[in-house]
């Protein structure tokens, strides 16, 4: 039995990583891109076809229409068959506030966080319809995308685009059976969360309801639903992986 294609972009690392590795013991053929760690895509895909996995690792800027291009018809062409599942996991940060921010960090937390997510869904989106099976879209979020986060404006403002885009992006691809949904992940723990901050988890379990961080598991949870057959009549939601945290009001009294 053929496999289904799942294309991930920024899969070399963190979440996306995990979310590759995920796909690939689900059955899916996993295409991911990277643009700046070719050592770590190197390490990702080595480990799963070491488990008789079939992943392909190619460097892509998802910010440049024609890279995601390329990447996608080689993807095509490496597994023999159109994508059916596409997470837009790719994305960056920039920690400044707003009057210190640079004007080329804002262009290119933009340009990969949501004009990256715009140029793969046209492109692969494109590739679904055309082969006229449908499909899944996940756009990996944050609590930014309804809550304001210090020092991350360029950040927040393109998670909440993607928000919005999620919503547009399902209401035009449902007529040719593309569902398209968010996952936002609350304080996941990952190698870079724990290195930006050694008592990560200790900071984000206290104020988190469930009384513990997340893990990339937890979000590759999420994305697995959306993509499967339980999640065939979902489309245009968002579903917050963050233990309650982002549901929980600032309150002043004891």
């Amino acid at each position: 039995m053929k496999r289904s294609l799942a294309i991930v972009t920024g899969g070399s690392t963190g979440i996306g990583k995990h979310l590759v590795g995920a796909l690939a013991r689900a059955g899916y053929a996993v295409a991911f891109s990277y643009r700046t760690s070719p050592d770590a895509a190197r390490a990702t895909a080595a480990a799963l076809e070491q488990e008789g996995l079939p992943v392909l690792a190619m460097q892509c800027d998802v910010g440049v229409k024609a890279d995601v291009e390329r990447f996608a018809a080689e993807a095509v062409v490496w597994a023999g068959i159109a994508p059916q599942l596409l997470v837009n996991n790719a994305g960056i940060q920039t920690w400044s506030p707003l009057l210190d921010l640079p004007e080329e960090r804002w262009d290119d937390v933009i340009r990969t966080n949501l004009k990256g997510c715009f140029l793969n869904t046209q492109v692969i989106g494109g590739m679904m319809a055309a082969a006229g099976r449908g499909g899944a879209i996940v756009n990996i979020g944050s609590g930014c995308n309804k809550l304001a986060f210090p020092n991350l404006v360029d950040y927040t403002a393109s998670k909440g685009g993607i928000e919005q885009f999620t919503k547009s992006a399902a209401v035009e691809l449902g007529q040719y059976g593309i569902r398209v949904n968010g996952v936002a992940p609350g304080a996941i723990i990952t190698d870079r969360t724990a290195e930006e901050a050694p008592d990560y988890a200790a900071t984000w379990a206290p104020i988190t309801p469930l009384g513990r961080v997340g893990t990339p598991e937890d979000v590759a949870g999420a994305v697995l639903f959306f993509a499967s057959e339980a999640a065939r009549f979902v489309t245009g939601q968002t579903l917050w992986v963050d233990g309650g945290v982002f549901s929980r009001a600032p309150w002043p009294y004891s």
